[in-house]
């Protein structure tokens, strides 16, 4: 590990608790975008807004300044949403010494460009070192010091054993891998399929479907990161089936959470203007379909939520569509054959 300094950018629950963590190794520093925001953690020592009951170690130095954060940054973590991702790798573009790293804690995918967020950082920040960090991670979970485990995905396998030198402990494991298309895709899309699951729950149905949901989801995935060329395995490990489950089953889920009370009838702006944290498969489903289509990948489970978040069905009729669509093979033979690859 080098001189420079550790930054996580973002203090939402996931930042904060990554931030926690990296102080059993290093003194780190936690932007928040909002003033007050910094000056209560500093002051407190917790982040009621996003991750109340935890109180912060003191090695975690908090400040609302970019520039400050990040003028002496080895290894910037990135946990703000994806629609705000863009904007942030800007801002700290001008302050940022040359070789620094980037790490996305980010699940999205950019509406409009379909851009992966390890694709924002090579257009925005050519030249660093870029990596992400994808699994079956609920944030308060974590914080709390139960057991857990994570994957540090990155083309540049230096950077992955510093991230994982960095976060693994006693209760948080770190694998390293080199799939940062399959980790991305996974992690994104598992989003999307989430709204699904408790769009069903929701509706009242039962284990089997959720099962169904997460099983063919779990394909759609794969279709697509082998498309845009992930890794089989990637699929069956943490950041796939791993992070899938976490996210389609936990009552913390900010996206199942969603579906859930789609399911029950409310509507779209009313069950987001309630919520404190962004449910990223909203924004995401979207530009997750457009960028299959654009590769020739078929997701009926992904382009029904796109729908409905589009208003354009409604949680019983997407249903029905799935369920309406014509008999077939369960695997596709693209992805058997890759499988056995």
């Amino acid at each position: 590990m080098g001189t420079g300094s550790v930054v996580v950018v973002g203090a939402g629950s996931w930042g904060t608790t990554i931030a926690s963590l990296i102080t059993a190794r290093r003194t780190v520093t936690l932007w928040a975008r909002s003033e007050a925001l910094a000056d209560a953690l500093s002051r407190s020592g917790e982040n009621a807004r996003y991750l109340p009951g935890v109180t912060l170690p003191r090695a975690v130095r908090t400040t609302s300044s970019l520039a400050d954060a990040v003028r002496t940054a080895e290894i910037v973590l990135v946990a703000v949403p994806s629609h705000g991702f863009r904007g942030v790798l800007e801002q700290m573009a001008p302050w940022l010494p040359s070789g620094a790293a980037i790490v996305s804690l980010a699940k999205g995918i950019e509406a409009g460009t379909s851009l992966r967020m390890s694709e924002l950082v090579a257009e925005v920040l050519p030249g660093h070192p870029v990596g992400v960090v994808s699994g079956p991670n609920l944030a308060h979970e974590v914080a709390a010091g139960q057991p857990a485990a994570t994957v540090v995905a990155s083309d540049d396998e230096a950077l992955a054993r510093r991230v994982q030198d960095l976060l693994h402990c006693t209760t948080f494991r770190v694998y390293t891998g080199a799939d940062v298309t399959g980790c991305e895709i996974a992690g994104a899309s598992k989003n999307v399929i989430a709204i699904a699951v408790g769009i069903s729950d929701g509706l009242g149905f039962g284990e089997n479907t959720r099962a169904v949901l997460i099983t063919r989801g779990l394909a759609e995935q794969a279709r697509l990161g082998l498309a845009l060329g992930g890794r089989p395995f990637t699929f069956g490990g943490l950041a796939g089936i791993g992070d899938l489950v976490a996210t389609c089953t936990s009552p913390q889920s900010r996206n199942r959470t969603v579906g859930f009370q789609l399911g029950q009838g409310r509507h779209l702006d009313d069950v987001l203007s309630g919520m404190v944290m962004v449910a990223e498969g909203v924004r995401t489903a979207l530009p997750i379909v457009q960028l299959a289509a654009s590769h020739g990948v078929e997701l009926p489970i992904a382009e029904q939520v796109a729908a409905l978040v589009a208003g354009e069905t409604s949680p019983k009729e997407a249903l029905a569509a799935l369920m309406e669509r014509p008999p077939r093979p369960e695997w596709d033979p693209e992805l058997a054959r890759d499988l056995r690859e």
